[in-house]
């Protein structure tokens, strides 16, 4: 067996579920969870008559690097959305969602051979980054975020002799669980890194169309472009439809950025077998062609967050999130012992922040917090609000 496979860790819904054993939740309330971000908002009708009008695709094998539709189609949603251009024979390449591209990503770019390989992630953090790196041969190492710049992550506390043997940082923006938006200074600053260092940067930006301000989050590839990186040297931005356009269910995404990277991503993706259906491409082109789904799916979360979040504020360290669709919420005491006794007393399920961060240079950035989904229809979400602030003040 791969030796690897026992450095992994349990994933944050494994330990909740063992966190939650024993657990008789109060039968006088129905249950809601806040615990997945799993979206829950309807898929849109243009995604679904794609699906059905191109069937006929599952008669033949797609190609690993996608249809030229769908190629293009990505680059001309980067072209509206960001102001870049981009290649689509070689700087785009299709992916079956955002965390099938980490994983793989990670294992085209690692070089195990090398002594002390190591790949930096921010803490807290999207668990695929740690598994992708541990699989690869590497070793993780964990940027603490600091919740008094906004959750932006410290990367000046990195010493230079771990900067030395990074191969690969990954970065998430806007962040899950924090919500937190890169500006462009800290860009900046990953960019001299990677040019005196030469690590590849992995640009997370699964929950870029969910936000709730005017100005929309600054995007990788479009952070290259304004600082003149237009070729985007030792950079690929990741995104995917799954928040965007409510198909998580779809896998659909797509990579962008270096066409020196894309070239060998596309041939370890064409071993690994990561070919999309051509049913799904089809599909993907009606998704990534059309703007107001995105509009009316981004409004919805726009109201449910201007109601939730002031009854949270009123009892919990709790503000307005740049972007994403979790409130990341701090609380008094242990975040286990808050969300098991929350799940008791009053059926509603939230996520210790503890187990979406590991403990490193001392401590753990995620504990003393609770990460909420905000993926059910308002209603549900307000009803889930008013028992947790009902939770807080009976234990006040």
């Amino acid at each position: 067996m791969n030796p690897n496979l026992s450095r992994l860790q349990p994933y944050p819904f494994e330990r909740l579920k063992q966190l939650f054993a024993g657990v008789t939740p109060n039968p006088n309330y129905r249950p809601i969870s806040l615990g997945i971000g799993e979206p829950r908002h309807a898929t849109p009708k243009l995604v679904t008559d794609a699906l059905t009008a191109n069937l006929s695709g599952l008669a033949s094998y797609p190609a690993t690097a996608g249809e030229p539709a769908l190629r293009e189609a990505a680059a001309g949603w980067l072209q509206r959305r960001y102001g870049v251009s981009v290649n689509p024979a070689t700087q785009i390449l299709p992916v079956n969602g955002s965390r099938e591209a980490l994983f793989a990503l990670t294992q085209t770019v690692v070089d195990s051979t090398q002594a002390g390989a190591t790949v930096l992630c921010p803490n807290p953090f999207y668990q695929i980054y740690e598994g992708a790196t541990l699989l690869a041969g590497a070793q993780p190492y964990y940027v603490p975020s600091d919740p008094k710049r906004n959750f932006a992550v410290d990367w000046d506390s990195v010493p230079a002799e771990v900067w030395a043997r990074t191969q690969m940082i990954f970065t998430c923006s806007p962040g899950n669980p924090t919500g937190a938006v890169m500006p462009l200074d800290e860009w900046k600053k990953l960019f001299e890194l990677s040019d005196r260092y030469g690590f590849v940067i992995a640009s997370d930006e699964c929950y870029s169309e969910i936000y709730f301000r005017d100005e929309p989050p600054l995007g990788g590839l479009e952070a290259a472009v304004k600082l003149g990186r237009s070729d985007f040297k030792n950079l690929i931005a990741l995104t995917s439809l799954s928040k965007r356009s409510n198909v998580p269910g779809m896998r659909s995404g797509f990579v962008a950025g270096d066409a020196a990277l894309i070239k060998p991503f596309l041939l370890y993706r064409t071993y690994h077998g990561g070919a999309m259906s051509t049913v799904v491409q089809a599909a993907s082109v009606a998704a990534w062609n059309d703007e107001q789904h995105v509009i009316e799916n981004r409004n919805l979360y726009r109201e449910k967050f201007a109601q939730v979040t002031p009854l949270l504020s009123a009892v919990l360290d709790v503000a307005l999130p740049d972007a994403a669709f979790y409130l990341w919420a701090g609380v008094k005491g242990s975040d286990t012992d808050f969300a098991r006794d929350l799940l008791a007393l009053y059926n509603v399920t939230v996520l210790p922040g503890s187990y979406l961060a590991r403990e490193a240079h001392g401590f753990n950035p995620g504990a003393g917090r609770i990460r909420m989904a905000l993926v059910a229809e308002t209603a549900e979400c307000v009803e889930a609000a008013e028992r947790i602030a009902q939770f807080v003040q009976s234990r006040t």
